[in-house]
């Protein structure tokens, strides 16, 4: 059925169906999310065990390994990835991307749960979980008061404000930075307690058991039923000292004789500064499957509301991530606005018809507003990779109404009235507009099989293009030849007869050139092929571009040991420093935390020597630097800090390299670490280099005297309790509690904390024995010693990670020069490089590029037999696609950019657009050929003459489409300008050999098409004509 024919005939049928479409594609729009990067349901499982206090050698041996040697034997496993810190174990379990994450939560909960029984007892049970909130945060605030202290302020915003901002749809967490927490603590006396021969567990334990509130009995007292409940609780610190404690000996004592009780804080774990500031901070998670935008519009009304309802706080907006966000897609909408206008500029250049222009130009809205009703039926979101996806299809989107408004023009000038141009016209070009566009559909089709992270966000792209590409072939057949027929006018008298130009009388000349040399016009081609595949070895390769996001993050690293007092004096000073640069517009530092990693892989941990700065930086358009530019300033000043470790950089991809090493052997480990460190140093252009190999903590270290503590009946165990309870106190899980109207404040007994700064008060602490208490210094040796702050394990073997901060270089090209480092090039016995992280998404997007390219092709030649009857000729089509991949190769290397995921799915869109040209002109040659007899020279010659002009102003258009993109104009252009430059110099290439070299290769398959009738097909030629395909009905 010929539907343009229909269209034409009965208008009104293609006017709803695009009025509806364009209905619900507008409700589609409004209902999508706005965000960075698509969310991802990674198949990751998160493991937390935590025993408070333990060394992380001890927790390596009795808790990381054991749950480690579980998990090993579940079934598509990807990695194991655990960090050991003091009192916490932290294991990432990882599979294989089509992993349900369902099912990957239950087999590690199983797995966990078989282990537990070879835990320490006094560990709580590992929490198993699925991640459901955003890596990094959205918002952060700064809360002050003038009438709230630090202590009621902390708890004024754990309290009201967080059951506000979680009340928010989307909010996932609302974490506290700086403050502290409400503790009571009672402060034993040592010389006191050894008098009366009580050790602080005995205090701790019988607090517990006298200030309890216990349920349990039954009343019938009259003629009712009642409820038993013993209160033994109290509500205040006063209280808690008038506690009289009975002892195991059956003495008994008030708490206040022999302990300082106080009404006061838990030690600080984080502080917060804003420009120098001390602060009180919170900072705001999204869950996933939320808008990054829509949660921050929700999350900043709730504190306007909030700050309005609670005068007595001001809370002020110190720092976003979301920003950037909105400027992309802002950016990109605009970008899609431009390149759509200068599509229209170059039809109306060429077609000089204001009729003809508007009928191109009704293409594109109508190919991209019915995307968006897919898009949302997907659960699709505006994000980097649809928005990029919609900018570069813009200049496709007018293509097949260009091709067809053209040929309707043809028609008009060969005297025939607009009704009768379109209805033949339309026929005539009907297979070609059809075969262009399933090339361009069938193309996206292998990104399906591309595996790991990147199959996920080609995914995304594909469809998205491919949905568009599937709408503009709907308006290219119903739409334009009917809006054609009933709104352009017949051709002024003499148009018909109008002499060619001169371009293209000389491009017929040098097409009958390349004809006659055909030899030498193959053999220029193959070289242009060459040279370019020449210069990929030049290309440097990444896998995401790095962004300029006009906020980057400095990490510090202070020696293991260091107090929060230190690292706090630390951030201040590095907080000056950046703050003179005149491109920073605010620093907020966030002390006790440790933040690694970006995107998907970041993470965040309590750790008293790390610092965290977030610095904020003008907009892109207010500096002279770019981002990377400015890190490297910052870099040169904090390397006046002393003995502090400097990371500059947010640790995104396209930021810093990881190399990773991992052995069974710690010692051989960290001398090729250390090696390794000392020899990437030596390469040029990179920042600082990093490694994750543990340093050494100081430690009290106490060692029994085995035969003198078993004569005392004193157990190791009884020594290790003695000292936690006396320095520490009980784990938080066994503290007693006081209970608060809202919340339980914890009780904790210890030693005067004089204890915990000097060694011969620990030594005469006192252990419980089997003759009563004995002194720990008579039963074992206290002295000062060190052991490892950290430990890293991947895969069950202890490993270093080696993090390079790129400074602006591509990671493929530090990734070669640093694998030809000596210490990297032959590492030692036992010592493997693990490849993860970036490198392990940059080998799976290079392995998957080549099955996609390959199946992307046949896919194309598929769709071209199917469409032509033809097995030989679609061979010609595809001779396009090294030219365009020639041209794209050598558009990268001219601008410098890096070959990575964008430049990949230029490519990739690449192979469909580029041979859109060629099908255009095979399939008049063989029109002319079989249905109006030419000979095949004036065939070829012909179809040059007529499908030359479309071909030049569907490229022209697509490149102005493409243009701001590649022009790096408006929004952040690192994603964008990649693809945008291979598509459009392949683009290019392609048109200008392809016009010249299609028609030469064209003849060597109709002599081989000729060579193979001969040797297989016996009998006559018909009608002198190569073509052998059968006539199919409606087909021209």
């Amino acid at each position: 059925m010929n539907f343009s024919a229909w269209a034409i005939r009965k208008p009104v049928p293609s006017l709803l169906l695009f009025v509806l479409l364009t209905a619900l594609g507008l409700i589609g729009f409004r209902r999508l999310d706005i965000q960075d990067f698509p969310d991802m349901d990674l198949p990751t499982i998160q493991v937390a065990a935590t025993l408070e206090g333990a060394a992380p050698a001890q927790l390596e041996t009795e808790v990381a390994r054991k749950i480690e040697d579980k998990l090993a034997s579940l079934t598509r496993l990807d990695h194991i990835t655990t960090t050991i810190t003091e009192g916490s174990v932290r294991i990432s379990v990882s599979f294989e991307l089509d992993k349900n994450g369902e099912e990957a939560l239950s087999q590690v909960r199983n797995a966990v749960d078989s282990a537990r029984a070879d835990l320490p007892s006094s560990m709580a049970a590992p929490t198993v979980s699925k991640q459901t909130s955003a890596n990094s945060w959205l918002l952060t605030y700064a809360i002050a008061s003038d009438r709230l202290d630090e202590r009621d302020l902390s708890w004024f915003v754990d309290n009201k404000l967080s059951k506000a901002l979680l009340a928010v749809k989307g909010v996932a967490s609302v974490t506290r930075v700086g403050g502290v927490d409400r503790e009571v603590h009672v402060d034993l006396d040592p010389t006191l307690m050894a008098g009366l021969g009580v050790t602080p567990s005995d205090v701790s334990t019988r607090i517990k058991a006298v200030q309890k509130e216990s349920s349990g009995g039954e009343g019938r007292v009259g003629t009712e039923r009642q409820g038993s409940r013993t209160i033994g609780t109290v509500g205040s610190a006063a209280e808690v000292a008038a506690i009289t404690v009975p002892l195991s000996d059956g003495r008994y004592i008030r708490l206040d004789q022999v302990a300082r009780i106080s009404d006061n804080h838990a030690e600080r774990s984080t502080l917060a500064f804003r420009d120098g500031q001390p602060v009180i901070a919170f900072q705001v998670t999204r869950s996933l499957g939320y808008s990054d935008v829509g949660v921050t519009r929700g999350v900043r009304a709730a504190v306007e509301a909030f700050a309005r309802e609670h005068p007595e706080v001001a809370i002020d907006e110190a720092s976003n991530t979301i920003d950037p966000i909105e400027e992309n897609y802002h950016g990109s909408m605009s970008l899609l606005g431009e390149g759509a206008l200068l599509a229209i500029i170059v039809v109306w250049w060429f077609l000089r018809d204001w009729r003809a222009t508007l009928i191109s130009a009704t293409a594109l809205p109508l190919s991209i507003i019915p995307a968006f009703l897919f898009m949302a039926l997907a659960g699709y979101s505006l994000n980097t990779v649809t928005l990029l996806s919609l900018s570069l299809v813009v200049g496709i989107l007018v293509d097949d109404a260009i091709v067809e408004i053209e040929n309707i023009e043809r028609h008009l000038k060969m005297g025939k009235t607009p009704y009768q141009a379109a209805m033949e016209a339309a026929d005539e070009i009907g297979l070609a507009v059809i075969a262009t566009t399933f090339t361009l559909v069938a193309v996206f089709l292998p990104t399906a099989f591309m595996s790991g992270i990147p199959g996920l966000i080609f995914r995304q792209f594909g469809v998205t293009a491919s949905i568009a590409v599937l709408a503009s072939l709907l308006v290219a057949r119903l739409l334009t030849p009917m809006m054609a027929a009933y709104l352009l006018k017949p051709a002024r008298q003499g148009e018909a007869d109008a002499p060619d130009g001169p371009i293209m009388r000389r491009y017929l000349q040098w097409v009958r050139a390349a004809l006659v040399r055909r030899r030498t016009t193959v053999v220029g081609a193959a070289l242009f092929f060459a040279v370019a595949l020449a210069v990929l070895p030049l290309l440097p390769t990444g896998f995401i571009p790095a962004k300029d996001q006009a906020q980057s993050r400095v990490t510090l690293t202070l020696p293991p040991g260091s107090r929060l007092e230190t690292t706090a004096a630390m951030s201040l000073r590095a907080a000056d420093l950046i703050r003179s640069l005149p491109e920073v517009r605010g620093v907020f530092a966030a002390v006790g935390t440790a933040t690694s990693g970006a995107d998907m892989s970041a993470s965040s941990t309590n750790d008293a020597t790390g610092a965290t700065l977030t610095v904020d930086l003008a907009p892109r358009a207010q500096r002279k630097l770019t981002q990377p530019q400015v890190e490297a300033r910052m870099r040169d000043l904090l390397r006046a800090l002393p003995g502090v470790r400097v990371s500059v950089g947010s640790g995104a991809s396209g930021k810093t390299l990881d190399i990773t090493l991992a052995s069974d052997d710690p010692a051989t480990l960290t001398a090729a670490a250390i090696k390794a460190e000392a020899q990437l140093r030596t390469l040029k252009g990179i920042g600082n280099v990093t490694s994750s190999a543990a340093l050494q903590r100081p430690e009290i270290q106490v060692r029994p005297d085995f035969a003198r503590a078993a004569s005392l009946g004193v157990t190791s165990e009884a020594l290790a309790d003695a000292v936690r309870l006396a320095t520490y106190g009980d784990y938080s899980t066994a503290l007693p509690k006081l209970n608060l109207p809202e919340r339980q404040i914890p009780i904790r007994a210890r030693m005067d904390p004089a204890v915990r700064s000097d060694l011969a008060a620990v030594a005469q602490l006192r252990v419980p024995g089997s003759h009563g208490t004995v002194s720990l210094g008579s039963v074992a040796a206290v002295s000062m010693g060190s052991g490892p702050a950290q430990i890293d394990r991947l895969d069950r073997s202890r490993n270093v990670t080696l993090s390079v901060e790129l400074n602006g270089r591509s990671s493929g090209e530090v990734q070669r020069e640093a694998m030809q480092l000596p210490a990297l090039k032959s590492l030692p016995g036992g010592v493997r490089l693990v490849e993860q992280g970036e490198l392990q998404h940059m080998a799976e997007l290079f392995q998957s590029f080549g099955l996609a390219m390959a199946i992307g092709i046949f896919c194309i030649y598929a769709v071209l037999v199917l469409l032509f009857h033809d097995f030989l000729q679609p061979a010609t089509i595809l001779c396009a696609l090294p030219l365009a991949l020639a041209g794209a190769l050598i558009a990268l290397w001219v601008t410098s950019q890096s070959f990575s995921m964008p430049s990949v799915i230029g490519v990739l869109m690449l192979m469909g657009i580029v041979t859109k040209n060629s099908i255009l002109l095979v399939e008049y040659a063989i029109l002319a050929r079989r249905e109006r007899g030419m000979s095949r020279l004036d065939a070829i010659v012909d179809a040059c003459h007529k499908r030359a002009r479309p071909i030049v102003m569907t490229t022209i258009a697509m490149g102005a489409g493409m243009l701001p993109n590649a022009l790096g104009m408006g929004a952040e252009p690192s994603f964008r300008q990649p693809m945008a430059i291979v598509v459009i110099g392949g683009l290019l290439t392609s048109t200008i050999l392809s016009l010249l070299v299609i028609p030469v290769v064209f003849t060597y398959v109709d002599d081989m098409l000729e060579w193979g009738k001969r040797l297989f097909v016996r009998g006559p030629r018909r009608n002198g004509a190569t073509d052998w395909r059968p006539k199919v009905d409606g087909m021209p």
